[in-house]
């Protein structure tokens, strides 16, 4: 199985970086992102053209090293911190985060490969079920939005908070025991092994609880599309807490996982003119670079750490987008 996933790596490879370009030369091409830019909400911000894309490239290249570390998609970070201090509309942002996520889970997929710690066996059944729900997701969320923006700005900042909630009070399991695995995760061989670098010891695993672990996957799948989140937030939770998958497994796969089940709404949104160049191009590449540094760090990085620091970051981005949708002006 390793020498199947390392012949492998350099033809997914190329096909990422074919998939990534091609996805830019899209979002140059399409006419409703074209239309649609001059609408992207700086007027009167006094700045000149080049320099919201040059900030969004700088933060997005820290957001792709901790959205690789923490195993999320980006879109979960990048989506309530840009629409809360850029001045850009939200469904422009929603669906900027959808390729930013998308873009940072091509990057890194190659890497995760190769070290053996993204699982095709366990994305592939995943991806089925999360892509599906999440086309039904963007669908209600451009709606949401055609009704009040600001409903979307609190819903948003409300799940984020959720999410930083959930992530705190999980206790989630590096190694964690499954004794037997349950019948579908025998019929599907979700099962695997990879060298753990930090102990230098090659490590077994295997799931349980499957079939409830796969109904989870339909709920994330409709908050991703509905928020333009991607679904690296909830995929660790439930790979590692409620299927049983060691923690850096998690991780990874939950990454590559993002190049698959992200797709689906990302279409939604980009055909319906909410995919701005200005914003995504340079969101695209800050983070397709930054993942690359990530998947470096990976192994050697402590998980522990890693996920303190999303958690503190969630709490303030979900406190910011609720701040904003309110009015409230306090912070900021």
């Amino acid at each position: 199985m390793r020498k199947d996933l390392e012949a492998m790596s350099p033809k997914y490879l190329g096909n990422s970086f074919f998939f990534i370009n091609l996805m830019l030369f899209m979002l140059l091409a399409h006419p409703l992102t074209a239309s649609a830019a001059e609408n992207i909400g700086t007027h009167g911000s006094g700045q000149p053209w080049w320099f919201w894309p040059l900030i969004l490239f700088i933060f997005c290249f820290g957001l792709g090293i901790i959205a690789v570390l923490a195993g999320v998609g980006g879109g979960v970070l990048y989506v309530p911190l840009v629409s809360g201090f850029f001045p850009f509309h939200i469904d422009f942002v929603r669906g900027a985060g959808l390729m930013v996520a998308l873009a940072g889970a091509l990057a890194a997929g190659p890497g995760l490969l190769r070290r053996n710690l993204a699982s095709l066996r366990l994305a592939l059944p995943v991806a089925l079920i999360a892509s599906a729900s999440s086309i039904v997701g963007a669908m209600f969320g451009l709606y949401l939005s055609k009704l009040n923006p600001d409903i979307v700005q609190v819903c948003l900042g409300t799940t984020i908070v959720g999410i930083a909630i959930l992530l705190l009070l999980s206790k989630n399991t590096e190694k964690p025991i499954v004794e037997r695995q349950d019948a579908l995760g025998l019929a599907l061989s979700v099962h695997g092994a990879y060298l753990d670098e930090g102990t230098r010891e090659e490590v077994s695993w295997k799931t349980h609880r499957t079939p409830l672990g796969l109904a989870m996957f339909i709920l994330v799948g409709i908050l991703a599309g509905m928020f333009g989140l991607g679904a690296g937030w909830a995929n660790i939770p439930v790979l590692n807490l409620i299927m049983g998958v060691p923690l850096k497994v998690s991780v990874a796969t939950s990454k590559f996982l993002l190049s698959i089940t992200d797709t689906s709404a990302a279409w939604i949104y980009m055909n319906k003119g909410c995919v701005i160049p200005l914003i995504a191009i340079p969101s695209i590449l800050g983070l397709m670079f930054g993942s690359f540094v990530g998947v470096k760090l990976l192994s050697i990085a402590k998980p522990k750490f890693i996920r303190y620091m999303v958690i503190l970051v969630l709490f303030f981005a979900g406190a910011k987008a609720i701040d904003k949708g309110l009015g409230l002006g306090i912070l900021g």
